[in-house]
């Protein structure tokens, strides 16, 4: 590490977004479950348990009204298309219920497959680490006092730059990591 203060703005700059990168690389490529050592997850899981009873609850009230506003009198719910019609829809609405969170894992599944795979394929492998060149320590490092005062400047408004961009990086995906959180919980109810 150089002795400049400028060169040290500008690796303190850059440390700041590798270690940005790479926890959004960790949170895009892990899943819920393993995300902050899986406590949100319970939560998550604590709340499907509750909402799950209430969509039973809910699955249950709005078959009678589906019943009752589909049939004008009980001899047609005696009939086999009716009753078959009725059933399927119950049974579609209950699987939907029962398996919500096992249908959302899934698709989330797919998804970060099929995002690994094309990060991979495009050489994103893994988060690159961004590193200043020898050549610009060089030249500020041979830069006078006089000389300096504008690098000093454009460090600052470039350091400060980089550390709101940043930060607004990983609260955007942290912001879009628990909208699937919030969805996955409330599709299974």
């Amino acid at each position: 590490m150089s002795d400049n203060w400028v060169v040290q703005n500008l690796e303190n700059a850059l440390e700041v977004w590798n270690g940005k990168l790479t926890e959004i690389w960790q949170i895009v490529t892990q899943s819920p479950q393993d995300f902050r050592g899986g406590s949100i997850w319970g939560l998550i899981i604590g709340v499907h348990s509750t909402l799950l009873a209430i969509g039973y609850a809910l699955l249950v009230l709005f078959f009678v009204v589906g019943v009752v506003k589909t049939c004008g009198s009980f001899a047609e719910i005696k009939k086999p298309e009716h009753a078959l019609r009725l059933f399927v829809r119950f049974a579609l609405a209950k699987g939907v219920v029962t398996y919500g969170m096992a249908l959302m894992m899934a698709l989330l599944e797919i998804i970060q497959g099929i995002t690994a795979s094309i990060l991979h394929a495009a050489g994103f492998g893994s988060p690159q680490t961004t590193v200043l060149p020898s050549e610009i320590v060089t030249a500020i490092e041979d830069c006078g006092f006089l000389e300096s005062i504008p690098l000093w400047a454009v460090t600052l408004i470039g350091g400060l730059f980089i550390w709101v961009l940043s930060f607004v990086m990983i609260l955007s995906v942290y912001g879009r990591f628990f909208k699937l959180f919030s969805a996955s919980g409330s599709a299974s109810a």
